[in-house]
C-alpha cells in the first residue's frame, strides 16, 4: 500500500520510459510487489494460463532485462509467515493483521480465531513458497536475493540513497520515504516501457522532499499511521507547502499532528466564519496535547527516517553486488519441474539473452577503457570477445541487425543481435565482415568480364590461327600448282612430239585425224580447282577414231 494517495499526487511527476533506458543499470525490486503484480495477471487472465503463470511471467520479465545486461537484486521480504518470528516492525502489525482479517471479531470469538489464524498460515505459506520458487529461478539466471531484515523496500531504498543501485522496482510508495531517489513502479515488457519517478523531479515540480512526504503519510495516513480524519490530499499538501521541507518534522516533533488543525482553521477563517463545523470535520484521535499521539507520530518518523536495515558495507550487501554467474543446468531442471519444458525449449529462452548480455558488458568494458585512453586492438584486450564472426546483415522490426557467431557458448552457435550493440562492442567485426562482403562482389562483377574476355582472346588467337592456315595453305597450293603445270607442260610437249612423230610413221589416211588431235590439244586452258568448274565443252570425234 504505502502512503494514501500519494501515487495519485505524484502523478504530474511520472514519467514513461523506454526499456532500454534500464540497459547497463543496476535496479534492485522488491520481489513481493513483483510476484502481487504477477499474481494479478494471473487472475486477470485466468482462462489462459497454466500451472504457476507467475513464476513463468517472472521468468520472462527477467530473461528480458538480463539481455540489456541490467544487473538484478532481489530483496525479499516473507510477509505472510513473518507474524510470529517478529521481523515486521511492531508498529506495522496492525495493518498486517486487517490485510489477513485479523480484527477485533476475532479475539471475541474462538472459532473465528482459529479460522483466521488457519487463514494465516495457508496465506504465509502459499506466499512465502511462491517467493522461494522466484529465488530459486532467479539465482540459476545469476540474480542474488538478499533477505530484509524489516522492510523490503526500505532495503531498496538505502541501496539505491547509498548509490549502490540506480533505482529500485516497488510499487509502494512509502519508498520514498525511506530515501529512494529513483523508483520504477511498473514494467511492460508488451509495449516495452518501465514507468519511473524521480525524486529530484518531485522537489523541483512540487517542493516536496523526504521529510514533507514523511509528513503527508502521518496526515493522509499509511502503514504506519492511521492518518488524520477530515483532510484530503489537497488540504494536506497545502499545509505542507505553508510550512516547507525543513522544518515540517520539527512543527510535528514540537506540536504534533494538531498544527494542521490550526492551519486549516486559519484558512477556514479567511474564507467563513463557521469553524464550529470545521472543527467537528477534523478528528485527530485524541486531544492535542496527547502525549500518547505524539509518541507515535515521532515513532512512524523514526521508523521512516531510521529503518533496520543491511547496511551499504555489510557482507549481505557485499555478496549480493558481486557477480553470479548462470547455471544452466539448474535452470533447465527448474524449467522441467515448473513449467514442462524439455532442456532445448529453456536454451532457446536464455542462451540468446545470455549471449546478449555478455556482449554488453564487452562493450562497456571498452567504453570505460576508451574513456581512460586505453585504447586497444580487439586481439590485446585481456577479456576475449564473445563474438568470432558475422554471419549476415538482417533486419528485425525496422532495425539493423547481426547475425553473429557465438564463442565459448555451449549450446549457441549463431543469434540475431542489434546492430549498434555490435558497432559498440566489436567494430572489427563488422569491418571484416563488410571487407568480406565487398571483396565477394568484386569476384562475382569479374567472373562474367573474364569470361568475355577470354572468350575474346580465345577467338583472336582462333582467327590468328586460321589465317596463318590459309596464308600456309595458299603459299603451299600456289606452288605445288605452279609445279605441276610446269611439269604438264612438259609431260603435254613430251607427248605432243612423240605422237606426232608417230604418226608421221603410221598410214596417211590418219593425216586427219592427226590434224584434228593436234588441233584439240593446242586448245587446252589452265583450270584454278579452287575457281567454280567450268562449263563443259563438247568435242568432236572424227570417224575414223571411231571407226578404229
Amino acid at each position: 500500500m504505502g502512503v494514501k494517495n500519494l501515487w495519485d499526487i505524484l502523478e504530474s511527476c511520472k514519467k514513461t520510459l523506454p526499456l532500454h533506458h534500464l540497459q547497463n543499470k543496476r535496479v534492485c525490486i522488491d520481489l513481493s510487489c513483483w510476484m502481487v503484480q504477477l499474481q494479478n495477471v494471473k487472475k486477470t487472465h485466468c482462462g489462459l494460463v497454466k500451472d504457476k503463470p507467475s513464476i513463468r511471467n517472472l521468468f520472462h520479465r527477467l530473461r528480458a532485462l538480463i539481455a540489456l545486461n541490467c544487473s538484478l537484486i532481489f530483496v525479499a521480504a516473507l510477509l505472510y509467515c513473518c507474524l510470529v518470528d517478529g521481523s515486521i516492525p511492531a508498529i506495522k502489525l496492525a495493518t498486517y493483521r486487517r490485510r489477513l482479517n485479523l480484527g477485533l471479531e476475532v479475539t471475541q470469538d474462538e472459532t473465528n480465531s482459529q479460522k483466521a489464524c488457519s487463514l494465516r498460515r495457508n496465506m504465509g505459506s502459499e506466499f512465502s513458497c511462491m517467493i522461494k520458487e522466484a529465488k530459486d529461478i532467479g539465482l540459476a539466471l545469476g540474480i542474488p536475493c538478499l533477505d530484509s531484515i524489516e522492510e523490503a523496500e526500505a532495503q531498496c531504498a538505502l541501496l539505491n540513497s547509498e548509490s549502490l543501485c540506480d533505482g529500485c522496482f516497488s510499487s509502494d510508495s512509502d519508498v520514498f520515504l525511506f530515501g529512494a531517489r529513483t523508483v520504477y513502479r511498473d514494467i511492460c515488457l508488451g509495449e516495452g516501457h518501465v514507468v519511473c519517478y524521480e525524486m529530484e523531479e518531485v522537489e523541483r515540480k512540487l517542493g516536496f522532499g523526504r521529510n514533507s512526504l514523511i509528513t503527508l503519510a502521518l496526515i493522509l495516513g499509511s502503514d504506519y499511521s492511521p492518518g488524520v480524519h477530515g483532510l484530503g490530499p489537497e488540504s494536506a499538501c497545502q499545509i505542507v507547502k505553508s510550512i516547507g521541507d525543513s522544518n515540517v518534522l520539527q512543527k510535528i516533533a514540537s506540536e504534533g499532528l494538531p498544527f494542521a488543525k490550526k492551519i486549516k482553521t486559519s484558512k477556514k477563517q479567511m474564507r467563513s466564519k463557521k469553524t464550529n463545523s470545521l472543527d467537528c470535520e477534523i478528528h485527530f484521535n485524541g486531544s492535542d496535547n496527547n502525549p500518547e499521539r505524539k509518541n507515535e507520530c515521532l515513532q512512524v518518523i523514526d521508523a521512516y527516517l531510521k529503518p533496520k536495515c543491511h547496511p551499504a558495507d555489510s557482507d549481505a550487501v557485499c555478496r549480493v553486488l558481486s557477480q553470479h554467474p548462470f547455471q544452466r543446468l539448474k535452470l533447465q531442471g527448474i524449467c522441467a519441474q515448473f513449467f514442462g519444458w524439455p532442456p532445448e525449449k529453456t536454451d532457446e529462452y536464455t542462451l540468446t539473452k545470455i549471449a546478449e548480455r555478455d556482449l554488453r558488458r564487452f562493450a562497456n568494458l571498452r567504453s570505460t577503457s576508451s574513456e581512460l585512453g586505453v585504447n586497444l586492438p580487439l586481439q590485446k584486450i585481456p577479456v576475449k570477445c564473445p563474438v568470432s564472426g558475422v554471419v549476415k546483415q538482417r533486419k528485425v522490426q525496422g532495425t539493423e541487425c547481426f547475425e553473429v557467431l557465438w564463442e565459448g557458448f555451449d549450446g549457441l552457435k549463431t543469434s540475431i543481435v542489434p546492430a549498434d550493440l555490435l558497432e559498440s562492442a566489436c567494430p572489427e567485426k563488422i569491418a571484416e565482415f563488410e571487407e568480406k562482403t565487398a571483396l565477394g562482389k568484386k569476384q562475382n562483377q569479374r567472373k562474367p568480364g573474364s569470361k568475355k574476355s577470354g572468350n575474346r582472346l580465345a577467338m583472336a588467337e582462333i582467327d590468328l590461327k586460321l589465317q596463318t592456315l590459309l596464308l600456309d595453305i595458299e603459299s603451299g597450293s600456289n606452288t605445288a600448282w605452279s609445279t605441276s603445270l610446269s611439269s604438264k607442260a612438259a609431260i603435254s610437249e613430251d607427248r605432243t612430239a612423240s605422237t606426232t612423230a608417230s604418226h608421221t610413221k603410221l598410214d596417211p589416211r590418219n593425216a586427219g585425224c592427226r590434224a584434228a588431235l593436234s588441233t584439240d590439244t593446242s586448245q587446252y586452258a589452265v583450270i584454278d580447282l579452287r575457281s567454280p568448274s567450268p562449263v563443259a565443252r563438247t568435242r568432236t570425234v572424227s570417224r575414223c577414231q571411231t571407226s578404229e
